[in-house]
């Protein structure tokens, strides 16, 4: 469960959202045998033997800022999210964006930051390596990159001494990303997908023209047909099966229910999974 999309819901929503989907999720686990920050500070209310349980079994990722890659910025920055956060480790630590940027709340597509800098590898490995000290120093299990591209993480391979376990980035249907994500599962990198339906509720700021919706794709809609769900849970089915972690965002229980179930039932046949490599609209 991402929570990428939320800044038009209340904080008090999102954080509700977070403790129902952990309790649903942990109700289908069991029945199959098997066991922004301050927006989700309200984990903190859960009861701490469950809380212990959630961040061992399920993890609880946070990401470093674009304005934050200083040397002196990267620890104060994740121990900042550990308070809001009521937690003593993350599971997970990215990197938002490969080069440093900031845009002002509520900005749309078009803005451009006038002190945004190309990446540089020399700078993007001083910031690493404060990545790395997290996790010696134990604040963090795990660090990852995220909107990352071949040639820089083939850089990053080379001289990193901790190599990142994830790379988050947009995939859904319609955006595959073949060929960038082969480069990760051949290098031992898990891909993660936010948007991974196509993030059809995007807010109007952050549209462009030639956007495309993979639940109105007439291939998902038959697929969905055939299985009796939404396209929307197809999108999640074939992420799964692909092989990359997706991580839809909801506050509707019905929804992040569906989404759980759909991950653990009634799989997607190869003739399915076949025809969805067919409708990537953005080739590589």
């Amino acid at each position: 469960m991402g929570t990428f999309g939320s800044d038009h819901i209340p904080h008090h929503a999102v954080a509700e959202a977070v403790k129902e989907a952990t309790a649903v999720a942990i109700a289908i686990l069991i029945a199959h045998r098997s066991m922004g920050m301050k927006r989700i500070s309200a984990i903190r209310s859960v009861n701490s033997s469950l809380l212990g349980w959630i961040v061992k079994r399920f993890g609880v990722t946070s990401k470093l800022w674009n304005d934050k890659h200083g040397e002196h910025d990267v620890v104060p920055s994740c121990q900042k999210s550990l308070s809001d956060l009521g937690l003593e480790y993350l599971n997970m630590y990215l990197v938002h964006w490969p080069f440093p940027n900031h845009h002002p709340k509520g900005c749309d597509v078009s803005a451009r930051s006038p002190n945004a800098q190309p990446y540089i590898h020399e700078n993007y490995m001083r910031t690493w390596r404060k990545m790395e000290e997290l996790v010696d120093r134990g604040l963090v299990r795990h660090i990852g990159t995220s909107n990352m591209t071949i040639p820089k993480l083939r850089l990053l391979l080379r001289d990193a001494r901790i190599k990142p376990a994830v790379n988050e980035m947009e995939i859904h249907p319609h955006f595959q990303q073949t060929e960038l994500f082969q480069f990760l599962c051949d290098n031992g990198i898990q891909p993660v997908a936010f948007s991974p339906i196509g993030s059809p509720a995007r807010p109007e700021r952050d549209r462009t023209a030639d956007d495309t919706l993979p639940t109105e794709d007439t291939v998902l809609v038959e697929i969905a047909r055939k299985h009796k769900v939404h396209p929307a849970i197809i999108c999640i089915k074939w992420a799964i099966q692909r092989g990359q972690t997706p991580i839809p965002f909801s506050v509707q229980r019905r929804n992040f229910l569906s989404n759980l179930q759909g991950a653990v039932t009634d799989p997607l046949t190869l003739q399915e999974m076949a025809a969805i490599v067919g409708i990537d609209a953005i080739a590589d």
